[in-house]
């Protein structure tokens, strides 16, 4: 029984714990973990390409493309799952949560942006994080301000497809 505590007490330097996940730079000191999944290439390059990493993009851009993809996203599951999914005007409730959860999104943003954020660190995943973006109050509240617009957006254009959806099929079909 004693041998059996101490094993397990001993886990971490098991040979087989190291196949996968190691420090970063096989450096014990730091924080950071690389694993099979966050040091792939692919999810890598993922993770580089989306606009909060991407080099050469300004606040403002970053916000209105994520607060696009987020009002798109989140006009499906008000309008089709919400209360009023059997109602006639289903899209036109999805659309005004949608708009509503974008508000409330960008006030914790700007709540965020005047909390003192610190810089983004270096990771095995973003080994070089943008310097240009999220560094002040003013990236922060820009990012926030075009992820409203951006959001707010996306909500109306997954309105006006879903709501025009017959008429889209008959042009195409």
């Amino acid at each position: 029984m004693a041998q059996s505590v101490n094993a397990s007490k001993n886990l971490p330097s098991d040979p087989r714990n190291r196949e996968a996940a190691f420090p970063a730079g096989r450096d014990p000191q730091k924080g950071d973990l690389e694993t099979p999944i966050n040091s792939s290439p692919l999810i890598k390059w993922f993770i580089n390409n989306l606009p909060a990493y991407r080099p050469g993009l300004n606040p403002g851009r970053r916000g209105l493309e994520v607060g696009m993809a987020h009002g798109y996203l989140l006009f499906g599951p008000f309008s089709k799952l919400g209360p009023l999914r059997e109602a006639s005007n289903a899209n036109l409730a999805g659309l005004l949560a949608s708009i509503g959860l974008v508000v409330i999104l960008t006030a914790c943003l700007s709540l965020y942006a005047n909390s003192n954020p610190p810089k983004a660190l270096p990771s095995v995943t973003v080994p070089n994080p943008p310097t240009d973006a999220f560094n002040s109050k003013e990236s922060w509240n820009n990012f926030a301000s075009a992820f409203l617009i951006g959001g707010i957006g996306g909500a109306v254009v997954a309105y006006f497809v879903t709501s025009n959806l017959g008429l889209i099929q008959g042009l195409l079909g």
